[in-house]
């Protein structure tokens, strides 16, 4: 599993183990995703370069380091996706947002787009694709598939959770994104659901069961 980082800082792993329960409420599932993905994006951007900047302290001039959050983009995968982006925005504020929208098709699996909305000039910037869960791959492919399209810098890609059978079909696919997450569970069931997991990340995050 080349390319495929895993984020095992102990306040991710706890958080998650509490996001999992069943019985936690709508609201703790949403402030603890918020709460995880923040930390996520400390790891997700570790690799983002950096510009001198000349500043003025109270004491004197000196050249210190900035990012310039204008060059980076959080892709969401819609609906669920827009869990992780908030955290992510609490670190990168200047980062700018892009949309996808895609539902799987309950029989055969497959993603299908119904919305993408993406900032101009897209070959300046690097991309970090977020959604909550790689399962089956598929959304997750058809994601990048588009993206490529727009020629960015580079395409990263996050979730919460993975599992063997979607990384080896998003790395199948393209290997040339790097995958983070916090976790990679044991399987999928037949229905495309990772196991354990945690349920349908979105139907918790919204509470629509």
């Amino acid at each position: 599993m080349s390319n495929v980082y895993l984020i095992d800082h102990p306040l991710v792993q706890h958080k998650l183990t509490l996001m999992r329960r069943k019985d936690a409420s709508t609201n703790t599932f949403r402030t603890l995703l918020n709460e995880l993905s923040s930390l996520m994006a400390y790891e997700v951007t570790r690799d983002m370069p950096l510009q001198e900047v000349e500043v003025e302290t109270p004491l004197e001039t000196m050249t210190g380091k900035v990012i310039d959050g204008k060059k980076l983009v959080f892709v969401s995968i819609l609906r669920a996706g827009n869990g992780i982006l908030e955290g992510m925005l609490n670190v990168v504020p200047g980062a700018r947002v892009g949309h996808v929208g895609l539902y799987r098709d309950p029989k055969t699996l497959e993603p299908v787009e119904y919305y993408f909305k993406m900032p101009q000039e897209m070959e300046e910037r690097d991309i970090v694709i977020v959604d909550p869960m790689l399962a089956t791959g598929n959304s997750a492919i058809a994601a990048v598939n588009r993206l490529k399209k727009l020629r960015p810098k580079s395409i990263k890609f996050v979730c919460l959770l993975t599992c063997p059978e979607g990384i080896a079909a998003l790395q199948k696919a393209h290997p040339d994104v790097a995958i983070y997450t916090a976790a990679i569970d044991r399987q999928l069931n037949e229905h495309g659901y990772i196991l354990p997991g945690l349920g349908d990340a979105g139907d918790r995050i919204f509470g629509t069961k």
